[in-house]
C-alpha cells in the first residue's frame, strides 16, 4: 500500500461505492467524496466489509460548492490518483432541469479539471464517462471522439469529455476515460431496472416497462466493471478511451422475463407497458476488443450468476430496502 491514498469522487454512487469496496479488499487507502451523506449500509457495498473500512475516510463535499475543500484535501494528502464517478446521472429527468445537469456534469467538472491540471502531484485522472455520449448507434461501437448525444444528460457529459480531450492534447493532462455498458449488481439504486424488477416482484407491485422494453443493452456485473476500472487506472494509456462491456446483448424485456422466471412469477402479472422516454437510444453495443487485447481484461460473471447474486442481496436486505425510496429523487 502506498503512503498517499487514492481519491474516489462520487463514492455514494453504485459504481463509486462498489469500486471503493473492490479497492479496500486490496488494502488500498481511500478518501471517499460525495455530495450526500452516506446512504443505508444495504446500498453501500464498502460497508459490507469487516476490517478494511478503517482504510476509508468519507468526506461529504459537493463538487458544485466545495471545490476549494476538495482541492485542499488533494494537496494535503499529496494524492496522485483520482477516480471521478460523480455526475447527475438520470437521463429522462435531465429534460426537466437541464441546467442542473450542465452545472454538475460540465461546468463544475471542468472547473475541477482546470484546477487539477495545475497540480504537480497528479499522476492519473480516471474519468468515468458514459456510452450515452455516442447517441443511438448501429452495430458495435469502437472507442471514438465523435459524439452525437441525444439528451441533456448526454450533452452535459459529452461537453466534459470534449474539454478533457483538449486538456489531454494541449496540456498532456494524465486522463483516461472509461465507458461501461449497463451496470448492475448488489447495492444498486432501487430505481434501476434490475433491482426495481426484483423488488416489484417480491412486493407484488406492477413494474412499468417503458416502450415494451425492446431497447437492446449489454448488462455487466459491477464486480467486472470495478476490476476493469482499476486496470484502466493503473495500466491505461493517457488520453485513451476504454469500453467495458460483456459481449452478450439482451433486451430490457428479456432481462425482466429472466427475473420473472427465476422468481417464479408470470411476466404478464408483473409488467405494464408504458410510453418510452424522450430521446431514448435504441442500443449501446460497445466494442471491447481494446481493453481485452491491450490490458488482457475479461469479464468473469455470467448474467445468470450476477442476477442470482442480486436477487439474494435484495432478499437478504428486504426489510431495509422496502422502506427506501423506489423511485429517483432529484437533488439540484
Amino acid at each position: 500500500m502506498t503512503d498517499s491514498p487514492i481519491i474516489v469522487i462520487g463514492s455514494n454512487s453504485f459504481s463509486g461505492a462498489s469500486f471503493c469496496s473492490h479497492m479496500l479488499k486490496q488494502d488500498k487507502k481511500i478518501i471517499a467524496i460525495s455530495r450526500s451523506e452516506e446512504p443505508v449500509n444495504a446500498l453501500l457495498p464498502y460497508k459490507w466489509l469487516d476490517h478494511q473500512t478503517q482504510n476509508l475516510a468519507f468526506k461529504q463535499l459537493d463538487l458544485n460548492y466545495h471545490l476549494d475543500e476538495i482541492l485542499a484535501l488533494i494537496k494535503q494528502e499529496n494524492v496522485g490518483t483520482i477516480y471521478n464517478f460523480a455526475a447527475q446521472s438520470m437521463v429522462g429527468q435531465s429534460w426537466e432541469y437541464p441546467e442542473h445537469w450542465f452545472m454538475t456534469n460540465a461546468v463544475s467538472t471542468i472547473k475541477l479539471h482546470n484546477a487539477l491540471r495545475q497540480l504537480d502531484s497528479l499522476d492519473k485522472y480516471i474519468h468515468i464517462s458514459t456510452p450515452e455520449v455516442y447517441g443511438s448507434c448501429e452495430g458495435l461501437v469502437p472507442e471514438h471522439r465523435n459524439y452525437q448525444p441525444s439528451t441533456p444528460y448526454a450533452v452535459s457529459r459529452a461537453a466534459a469529455d470534449m474539454s478533457l480531450h483538449t486538456f489531454s492534447d494541449v496540456y498532456d493532462f494524465p486522463v483516461v476515460f472509461t465507458r461501461a455498458a449497463n451496470v448492475y449488481g448488489e447495492g444498486q439504486q432501487l430505481y434501476r431496472i434490475i433491482p426495481k424488477t426484483i423488488l416489484s416482484i417480491l412486493l407484488g407491485k406492477k413494474l412499468p416497462l417503458h416502450g415494451g422494453g425492446y431497447s437492446t443493452r449489454s448488462f455487466i456485473h459491477i464486480d467486472d466493471v470495478s476490476s476493469a476500472t482499476q486496470l484502466i487506472g493503473e495500466q491505461g494509456r493517457n488520453g485513451e478511451i476504454y469500453h467495458i462491456s460483456t459481449e452478450r446483448m439482451i433486451t430490457i424485456r428479456a432481462i425482466v422475463e429472466m427475473l420473472c422466471k427465476m422468481l417464479n412469477v408470470p411476466f404478464e402479472q408483473t409488467c405494464e407497458i408504458t410510453g418510452d422516454r424522450l430521446g431514448k437510444d435504441a442500443a449501446y453495443l460497445l466494442d471491447t476488443q481494446k481493453i481485452r487485447s491491450e490490458l488482457q481484461w475479461q469479464d468473469s460473471i455470467s448474467l445468470e450468476d450476477g442476477l442470482a447474486k442480486t436477487i439474494d442481496w435484495v432478499k437478504s436486505n428486504l426489510d431495509t430496502l422496502k422502506t427506501q425510496p423506489h423511485n429517483y429523487i432529484h437533488k439540484a
